[in-house]
């Protein structure tokens, strides 16, 4: 099975943790054709490095390969650094072996719509008034995902599906909901401000595609808890895919969310 799409959107991939699904991303990739794709933000997580040394396992060097592969072959490639990769900022403007790096980019949809593309953390009161915060909020997340994935290797030996408790506990707070609310209200004006037809984004870990006051929102996931994507097709449609299953490997399973049509979003 090929997906083929003009363009795909992901974001937070975390590599170099132990929380990034890189299996399930490697798999996707390997099935992936599209014209352009867009690295939302917080693809290597520097952070991570920095704090707790290095974690880089192989099927991590795999996810580099499959993403400078399509970049050879003929994808247009876009890197755009986030809150926890954010040095290569530094480097907005260049390109590594084909890989464009930019702060942010306004793309043109199939359908004459212009979509502004970014990572989002500038708009997270918490990263830019409390970085400190920000960092506490960052270790206990790490723990919540280290449960996690103790609790599904359990589900997995009973034959069992997979289960997010992050975004079980997400779902149960009503702080967090606040927050994701005030999030995208920031992203949606911002969207109004530049006057784009919609704004892709990343940062807050939680997968979203709809439309608002006539504006297109789109929010990438993650490949930590969700595994999600944004893509759009030849007729400038976007819908999410989700690529994960019960199995590791995943041998090409996907379920995907019906596409929004096109009239409406």
């Amino acid at each position: 099975m090929r997906l083929c799409y003009r363009t795909v959107c992901l974001s937070d991939i975390h590599l170099g943790t132990k929380s990034c699904k890189a299996e399930y991303l490697v798999d996707f990739l390997r099935h992936l054709s599209c014209t352009t794709l867009y690295l939302v933000g917080d693809v290597i997580d520097l952070w991570r490095l920095k704090r707790s040394g290095w974690y880089w396992p192989a099927m991590h060097n795999e996810v580099v390969r499959q993403l400078l592969t399509l970049a050879q072959s003929g994808t247009r490639v876009v890197y755009i650094p986030g809150n926890h990769d954010e040095l290569l900022r530094d480097y907005a403007g260049t390109q590594f072996n084909g890989i464009e790096v930019l702060p942010r980019c306004f793309h043109l949809c199939a359908d004459g719509r212009q979509v502004l593309i970014l990572h989002g953390d500038e708009f997270d009161a918490v990263v830019c008034a409390n970085p400190w915060l920000s960092a506490l909020g960052s270790l206990s997340y790490d723990a919540l995902l280290g449960l996690n994935h103790l609790i599904n290797s359990g589900r997995r030996r009973l034959g069992l599906p997979y289960w997010s408790l992050a975004s079980y506990l997400k779902s149960k707070l009503k702080n967090v909901g606040d927050y994701i609310a005030a999030f995208e209200q920031a992203i949606l004006h911002s969207a109004h401000r530049h006057k784009v037809d919609g704004i892709i984004c990343g940062h807050i870990h939680h997968p979203a595609l709809r439309q608002e006051s006539g504006v297109l929102y789109g929010n990438c996931g993650d490949w930590v808890e969700h595994c999600t994507a944004l893509v759009e097709d030849h007729q400038g449609q976007w819908s999410m895919l989700a690529w994960i299953t019960d199995s590791v490997r995943l041998l090409g399973g996907i379920q995907a969310t019906e596409p929004i049509p096109t009239s409406t979003v």
